[in-house]
C-alpha cells in the first residue's frame, strides 16, 4: 500500500514500523508534526516533555530499559539536549535510540540557521539525511537497526523542505521479534564516572571507524554515474535540486553524512573530471573532502546562508560555464504596489496584546523570549528590546539589573510564556531570587504552547494523548522558588495591567506578574469564553486612531473622501476582548446588542 506523506508523517510511520515503544519531544517547527502523527499509531507511548533535554533523557531511559525510543526536536533544541547526548555517545544504547533534528535553513521559523550535522561529528555519532518522504520512513527504520548494531544513538537530520514536503511512501507492517524490554544492570557501561568513561572512549573511536567502513558499501550511499565530466557530492534536499538543475551530471548521493565514506568518495572522485559539493549551510562535506587531499569546489559558488533551490544551483553552475537543465521555477509572488504589507500579528483577542501595550506606555525595557509574544516586537506595539533563546529572558533580566545604573534598574521587565517558563525559565527565576536581583518577570500564561500549534504542556492540564493530568500551579511554583510578590492580572483590563506592572517595576526585590487568560485559538472546548462583539459608533468616532495602536487585525481603518476616516471592527474577527474600547476616549466603541 502506498500513501502520499510529508516527511514528518513518514518519520512517524517509520517509527511505528520499526517497533518504537516510547516517543518523546518538545514541539518546535519544523519537527512538531512527528509526534502529532505518532499518537495515531497503537503501541507507542508518546508524550511532550517540558524541554528537549528532558525529552532525550526520557528516551535514554527507555533505551536503557530495552525499548526502541524516538526523540524529536528542532535544530536549536539539540543545543538544550547536548549535555546528555554527548555522554550517551560513550554509554551507547540497549534498545535503539534515534534523535531527530529538524533543521531550518532560511530560518522560516527560527532564531538562527545552525547546521546540526556538526553535532554528529562533535558527538561522534552517525547521522542519516533523507532526501524525500520515502527516505524519511526508510532511514528512520534503518537508524534503529544501526543504533543497535553499532551500539550508538543515531541522528536523523531533516530540513524544513523534507519535513513538510510530500512524496509517495510505501507502507509496511511493523517489525516483529524484537526483544522484550527489561531492566539490565551493566554499571561499567552505563555509569559514566571518569574511570568507566576512559574505557568507553576508545570504543567510540573504533565505532566511528567501523561506521565509516559500513558507509563505503551501504546502499544509502550511492554513486550515479552519468556525464563523468562533472561529479557532484550531495545529500538531503539538495540532491533533488542537483538532479533537476544538472540532470546529466554524475552524483554521489550520501544518505549517511557522518561519518563520511572516505573510500567511496575517493572512488567517485577518481571517476569524474571535476568534483563539486552541493550542500546547504556549512561546508560540512566539502571541508572533509578537501581534508582528504581531493580538489573540490563548493562554497566558492554557493552561499553559506539560506536554502538552495534548483534555480540557485543552476545559476551557480551556469556561472562557471557548466551546462544546466531547463529550470521552470515560478517567480515569487509579489503584492501589487498599492497594497500594504501583511506582517505577522498577534491574533484578534490575544491576551498578550494588552500587556505589550502597557509595557510600551510605561517605557519598560522589555527582555523578550521565544513564543507568540515575540510578535510584541513588531509595530505598532514595538515593545520588545531583546530576544535570544528559550528561557533567556529571566536570566538576562537578572544580568541587566546587575549591570545598569540604579535609575534604570526599575525599567527592566522580563516576559516569558507558560510553556517557555517551564522549558528553561524556572532556573532563571531561581537565580533571580537567590541573588536578589530587583527585576520584574511577567509570565504570560495562555494555557498552551501556542506558537508551534497549540500543543499541551505541564501547565495546560492535559497530555499529548489528551488525557487529563496534574496542572502546574504557576503562582505556587513561583512562591516555592522564593518570590514573595506574585500577583495575577487580567491582561484584557488595561488599567489593572498597567497599574500592576508599574507597581512591580518600582519594587526593590524580584517580583512576578502572571496573566491569566487563555489563547483565543485554544483547541479545547470551554477554556476560551468568547464575549459579545464590539462595534464602532461612526457618529461618535473622531478618527483619532487611538484604537489602532494595539495592532488588532479586527480593527480596520476606513478612509473617507474629503474628510477624516473612521475606525471599523470586523465582526468576523472580533472576539470581544474589550481592549480597543478602553483606548477610545470618546466612547465610540461599545458592545454589540
Amino acid at each position: 500500500m502506498k500513501e502520499i506523506l510529508s516527511g514528518n508523517e513518514a518519520i512517524a510511520r517509520g517509527a511505528f514500523e520499526a517497533g518504537v515503544k516510547v516517543a518523546t519531544a518538545y514541539p518546535g517547527t519544523p519537527s512538531t508534526e512527528i509526534l502529532e502523527n505518532i499518537i495515531t499509531y497503537p503501541g507507542i507511548d508518546a508524550s511532550w516533555a517540558p524541554n528537549e533535554k528532558v525529552a532525550l533523557e526520557v528516551g535514554i531511559g527507555a533505551s536503557f530499559g530495552g525499548a526502541r525510543a524516538l526523540v524529536a526536536m528542532k535544530h536549536v533544541g539539540v543545543n538544550v539536549a547536548a549535555d546528555p547526548l554527548f555522554t550517551l555517545s560513550y554509554t551507547g544504547v540497549n534498545g535503539g535510540l534515534v534523535l531527530i533534528t529538524a533543521d531550518d535553513p532560511e530560518m522560516h521559523s527560527s532564531q538562527n540557521e545552525q547546521d546540526n550535522r556538526n553535532y554528529a561529528k562533535f558527538a561522534k555519532i552517525p547521522l542519516l539525511e533523507p532526501a524525500d518522504s520515502r527516505e524519511c520512513k526508510e532511514f528512520t527504520k534503518l537508524a534503529f537497526e544501526l543504533s543497535e548494531q553499532f551500539d550508538t544513538p543515531v541522528m536523523l537530520r531533516t530540513t524544513t523542505r523534507t519535513s513538510h514536503g510530500k512524496s509517495i511512501v510505501e507502507l509496511a507492517e511493523p517489525v516483529t521479534g524484537l526483544p522484550e524490554p527489561k531492566l539490565v544492570r551493566n554499571a561499567a557501561k552505563l555509569v559514566m564516572l571518569p574511570g568507566n568513561a576512559r574505557v568507553r572512549h576508545p570504543l567510540v573511536e573504533e565505532r566511528s571507524r567501523k561506521l565509516a567502513e559500513y558507509g563505503d558499501s551501504a546502499a544509502i550511499n550511492r554513486m550515479e554515474l552519468r556525464d563523468q565530466g562533472v561529479g557532484i557530492i550531495t545529500s538531503g534536499a539538495p540532491y533533488q535540486y542537483v538532479r533537476e538543475a544538472l540532470p546529466d551530471a554524475s552524483t554521489l548521493k550520501l544518505g549517511m553524512v557522518h561519518p563520511l565514506p572516505a573510500a567511496l568518495i575517493r572512488e567517485f572522485a577518481a571517476k569524474v573530471e571535476k568534483l563539486y559539493v552541493v550542500e546547504e549551510l556549512d561546508p560540512f562535506i566539502e571541508e572533509q573532502v578537501r581534508a582528504m587531499g581531493l580538489v573540490v569546489m563548493g562554497k566558492e559558488i554557493l552561499s553559506l546562508c539560506g536554502e538552495l533551490s534548483p534555480g540557485i544551483v543552476a545559476k551557480a553552475f551556469a556561472g562557471i560555464g557548466i551546462p544546466v537543465g531547463a529550470i521552470h521555477e515560478s517567480p515569487l509572488p509579489t503584492a501589487p504596489p498599492d497594497l500594504p504589507g501583511r506582517p505577522p500579528s498577534m491574533c484578534p483577542g490575544c491576551p498578550h496584546r494588552g500587556v505589550f501595550f502597557a509595557l510600551k506606555e510605561l517605557g519598560a525595557y522589555v527582555v523578550g523570549d521565544i513564543g507568540c509574544y515575540t510578535l510584541g516586537f513588531l509595530p505598532p506595539l514595538s515593545a520588545m528590546d531583546t530576544c535570544i533563546c528559550m528561557g533567556a529572558s529571566v536570566g538576562m533580566a537578572t544580568g541587566m539589573v546587575k549591570a545598569v545604573p540604579d535609575d534604570e534598574k526599575k525599567k527592566v521587565v522580563g516576559v516569558i510564556g507558560d510553556s517557555t517558563f517551564l522549558h528553561t525559565g524556572i532556573n532563571g527565576l531561581m537565580d533571580m531570587v537567590y541573588n536578589q536581583a530587583p527585576a520584574t518577570l511577567i509570565i504570560l500564561d495562555n494555557r498552551i504552547t501556542a506558537m508551534t500549534g497549540r500543543q499541551d504542556n505541564p501547565a495546560s492540564g492535559f497530555t499529548l494523548m489528551d488525557t487529563p493530568t496534574n496542572r502546574v500551579d504557576l503562582p505556587l511554583l513561583c512562591k516555592a522558588l522564593g518570590v514573595r510578590q506574585v500577583r495575577m492580572v487580567n491582561p484584557f483590563d488595561l488599567a489593572e495591567t498597567g497599574s500592576a506592572i508599574l507597581e512591580e517595576m518600582n519594587r526593590p526585590e524580584p517580583s512576578v506578574i502572571i496573566t491569566d487568560k487563555p489563547c483565543v485559538l485554544i483547541k479545547r472546548e470551554g477554556v476560551f469564553q468568547r464575549e459579545s462583539l464590539l462595534q464602532v459608533d461612526e457618529d461618535a468616532c473622531t478618527g483619532c486612531r487611538a484604537c489602532l495602536k494595539i495592532g488588532c487585525p479586527a480593527m480596520e481603518w476606513l478612509p473617507a473622501d474629503g474628510k477624516r476616516g473612521k475606525s471599523h471592527i470586523d465582526p468576523l474577527l472580533c472576539t470581544g476582548c474589550d481592549v480597543c474600547r478602553q483606548l477610545c476616549k470618546f466612547g465610540a466603541i461599545g458592545r454589540k446588542k
